[in-house]
């Protein structure tokens, strides 16, 4: 016999939450309109930042759409209304625009501080459920934010209101966002911390070894010096360079498997005669990411880099870009 959500009081509510604030979310799509459009725009033309104000939870809305904003090329902050008007709205600039969020549209923190924005000719967007209200006709422009029913059964605790405000400012951000033409690049350099801003940002020459690090031999070394210089180093293999410094090839431990098998006497062979011509390697200038991508599918853990003048400048190992949490 199976039952019913009737028979578990928990996962009914919950769903019911869920179906509310669904339906407030879609009813927002017929808010979009040329009030949308005129807030894009003022924020768009704005040579200052977005100052987000809200009291309470849509306070709380607030400092994530400032936020979001911020991390995707506008700049913007978040301004709390009551410390607004105990000096903090000296924060906000005639160059700024306001971005003012409240159910009611009454909410007493952010009208108060109406006069003042108003004479320093600050253009303010306000995010309200209530079109007629003070803030909302105060505005610049308003965007109806308005919610048929809260889904707290109480009709008390803003929960309905406060997705559809959240969610009219990533409509916001996504919107300015393309209009921008942000790139991936932009956003990496907003998230350095992140794990797409060290793919994106990250360089393989800021990750590299070079100078005494690099192992190296000349063609004259024998095989047992550059077991020596192998081990030394510790990165698997050894370059090999002429004379002059110039490159000639590597010797990796693979070669030395395959020299051992062809009956090769270390103390007696050159390394120029079992050293390898075919090495992979990468640019200095390329990602870090890159070169995990290479190392991948070369099935290597060790690349040489080259400088701009394709000489041998360093070398990279899988353990760098691990270490880096590159990959």
């Amino acid at each position: 016999m199976t039952s019913n959500n009737n028979d578990k009081p928990l996962i009914a509510s919950a769903l019911r939450t869920i179906d509310i604030e669904t339906g407030a979310i879609a009813a927002l799509k017929a808010r979009i309109d040329a009030n949308f459009e005129k807030a894009c725009e003022l924020i768009l033309n704005c040579q200052g930042r977005v100052v987000v104000t809200g009291m309470g939870k849509s306070g709380h809305i607030g400092k994530k759409i400032a936020a979001t904003l911020a991390s995707t090329g506008t700049p913007a902050m978040y301004v709390h209304p009551g410390e607004a008007s105990h000096g903090d709205i000296g924060m906000i600039t005639s160059a700024d625009v306001v971005l003012a969020l409240s159910n009611s549209g009454t909410t007493e923190e952010i009208t108060s501080l109406l006069p003042v924005l108003k004479r320093k000719d600050i253009p303010m967007i306000s995010i309200t459920g209530e079109k007629n209200s003070e803030l909302a006709t105060a505005a610049t422009v308003n965007i109806d934010g308005k919610v048929e029913e809260e889904a707290c059964p109480l009709g008390l605790a803003p929960t309905s209101s406060t997705t559809a405000a959240l969610v009219l400012g990533d409509a916001l951000a996504m919107a300015l966002l393309e209009a921008r033409g942000f790139t991936r690049d932009d956003f990496a350099i907003s998230h350095p911390g992140g794990n797409l801003g060290r793919r994106l940002l990250v360089k393989v020459k800021d990750l590299m070894h070079s100078g005494d690090e690099m192992p190296r031999v000349t063609e004259s070394t024998s095989l047992t010096d550059a077991l020596l210089e192998m081990s030394e180093k510790g990165f698997g293999l050894t370059t090999v360079v002429d004379e002059s410094g110039q490159m000639r090839g590597v010797f990796t431990d693979g070669d030395l498997r395959r020299s051992l098998d062809a009956g090769k006497e270390i103390q007696k062979t050159s390394i120029k005669d079992v050293m390898s011509t075919d090495y992979k390697y990468i640019s200095s200038n390329a990602l870090a990411a890159e070169a995990a991508h290479l190392m991948q599918e070369s099935n290597v853990y060790v690349l040489l880099v080259t400088n701009e003048n394709n000489s041998i400048e360093g070398i990279i190992k899988m353990h760098d870009l691990l270490d880096a949490n590159v990959v």
